[in-house]
């Protein structure tokens, strides 16, 4: 006989595996499809970067988003490791963005301004601060200084909702999802490479792969967006520390510096090519010149998905009853995974979300 879920996550990366964990919590039988695989997962190539204030720009609906999935992983990290054992690698140790010259630096103090004028916690570094807290970073004509933000680890992140989400009830099963099963106008499933699923609604969270499930209203407007990645060894004698500058960054993660990173239209081909790691190279030396003489450790690729309008698609399909879309978080797959789990499931309840989302409807695509 086969088993009827109220709800099938399609996808089991962070955002997936966030949702599955949300909806296990508020008593929903859960099934997860993961269709597996150790290459071009967005999540597996991530450096985890929690980082709202460094990348979002001023009146962008990614920063207020953004903050709240950074600051809900404090509790969110606690209750994993009291649940299932394990650390996610969260640290909020402070980003900079370090400026190349005084072009930047005027750009980058007039962000300063703007985010403290609107309650955020930063501040600028002139030169020589920089100097005196990261002597082994290259020239720089200041730093935009988020202290709050940072990083943890994706694939512990990762190992640890499903291990929750498996914990509170919700059945993980490998499947390469084709297609979303309906009958009329209202979904009853989804169909996969391996067999048939019955539930009542379908989320998909499928990635970079979001675009390829065939049986939605409209073509999805997701795409894979190749990212390039390397890491180098960690300067010996340096702090660890998270720094952005001239089109790259470095994040210290064990001992290694985790650098990047490249976006590509490049299909499903998550390959390092040379021109991508060059560019890499290039911009991480300037930022800090004793790489130049380090070896390379290892390179690496993902693939993110991103969405026609660069923002996150979240919410409801409205032409198909039961079927929801957490899909499209490009490069902030991480820093939004938690909290798009948590609005997830507020949706489905029909309760009011934690954050205003309606820049991340799916009708914004469609309302011609």
């Amino acid at each position: 006989m086969t088993a009827t879920y109220d709800v099938i996550v399609v996808g089991g990366g962070p955002v997936g595996a966030a949702c599955a964990r949300e909806l296990a919590m508020a008593g929903r039988q859960v099934l997860v499809l993961e269709r597996g695989g150790e290459t071009g997962q967005a999540w597996q190539a991530a450096a985890g970067m929690l980082a709202p204030q460094i990348e979002a720009g001023e009146d962008d609906p990614l920063l207020e988003l953004g903050l709240a999935g950074r600051e809900l992983y404090t509790p969110l990290g606690e209750a994993l490791r009291e649940t299932t054992g394990t650390d996610i690698g969260l640290w909020r140790d402070g980003i900079a963005w370090v400026a190349a010259d005084e072009a930047e630096a005027a750009e980058l103090r007039s962000r300063c301004a703007w985010q403290r004028q609107h309650g955020h916690l930063s501040d600028w570094l002139d030169a020589d601060e920089v100097r005196a807290r990261w002597p082994w970073l290259g020239p720089a004509a200041g730093a935009l200084w988020a202290a709050r933000e940072g990083a943890l680890d994706p694939g512990k992140l990762v190992s640890a909702l499903r291990a929750d989400a498996e914990r509170l009830g919700a059945t993980l099963i490998r499947d390469t999802i084709t297609s979303i099963d309906q009958r009329g106008d209202r979904v009853v499933g989804a169909v996969g490479r391996d067999g048939r699923y019955s539930a009542g609604e379908v989320i998909l969270a499928a990635g970079a792969w979001s675009g390829a499930v065939e049986g939605v209203p409209r073509p999805l407007a997701v795409a894979p967006v190749r990212g390039q990645m390397a890491a180098f060894p960690w300067p010996d004698g340096a702090a660890r520390a998270i720094v952005y500058g001239h089109g790259s960054y470095m994040l210290a993660r064990n001992d290694e510096a985790i650098t990047g990173s490249t976006m590509e239209y490049a299909g499903f081909h998550p390959e390092t090519t040379p021109a991508g790691l060059a560019r890499i190279f290039a911009g991480v030396t300037a930022l800090c010149p004793t790489l130049t003489t380090a070896a390379v450790k290892r390179t690496w690729a993902g693939l993110r998905p991103v969405s026609a309008d660069g923002l996150p698609i979240i919410g409801a399909e409205p032409r198909l009853a039961g079927l929801w879309y957490a899909t499209g978080h490009g490069r902030n797959g991480i820093l939004l995974a938690g909290i798009t789990g948590l609005v997830v499931r507020q949706l489905l309840a029909g309760e009011s979300t934690v954050e205003d989302i309606d820049a991340f409807s799916p009708a914004r695509f469609w309302s011609w």
